[in-house]
């Protein structure tokens, strides 16, 4: 059985805010859980900017309270 690696911090919201301050997050080698009630958001910000970060993008409230 293999761990699951948590997250140190997570972010709501993936507008221009929440999104830059994901960026920031992880630009300062933070882990980051990021969740939109917009699915489409989470996976085109994973496939995006977020490509090769420490990312965990979250479909659900339930998979984002269980990354932290």
């Amino acid at each position: 059985m293999s761990e699951t690696v948590k997250s140190d911090i997570g972010v709501i919201g993936l507008a221009v805010m929440g999104e830059n301050l994901a960026l920031n997050l992880a630009g300062h080698g933070f882990r980051v859980s990021v969740y939109n009630r917009t699915t489409d958001k989470v996976t085109a910000f994973m496939a995006g900017r977020a490509r090769g970060l420490p990312f965990t993008g979250c479909l659900s409230v339930r998979e984002f309270v269980d990354s932290l």
